[in-house]
């Protein structure tokens, strides 16, 4: 029975700092519109980076060369943990209906490039 609580233990212990570091990812599924160029869109991200900063919230774009669906993009966006994510989306959701906001103005930007199509979130190890 002690030889059961130790191990359980150890794993247990093995475990904590791996779900304690995990940061989240939130990947978003896109497809391009044909109404802006690649360019102006990471232009869109580069402004959207500037306002995600003060959450700790950064945003890349993965274009897919090969892929059995080649006209979907992932958005990758990273933050330190799922609660940093969540206080993101909260003020990101937050803002949108007011249309002089940084996050309504990036939101219009967005919709005229690109359609989402799916979203997920992960915990990274």
């Amino acid at each position: 029975m002690k030889t059961q609580y130790w191990a359980a233990l150890a794993a247990a212990s093995m475990l904590a700092p791996m779900t304690a570091s995990a940061e989240h990812m939130d990947v978003i599924g896109m497809e391009m519109t044909g109404k802006c160029t690649m360019a102006e869109y990471m232009q869109i991200v580069a402004d959207f980076n500037i306002w995600g900063a003060e959450f700790g919230y950064h945003a890349k774009v993965a274009s897919p060369l090969q892929s059995e669906n080649l006209t979907t993009y992932y958005w990758l966006g990273t933050s330190a943990n799922a609660a940093a994510f969540g206080a993101t989306w909260d003020a990101w959701r937050d803002a949108l209906p007011n249309e002089k906001s940084t996050p309504a103005k990036l939101w219009v930007r967005f919709q005229k490039c690109s359609t989402n199509t799916e979203r997920r979130s992960y915990d990274v190890f």
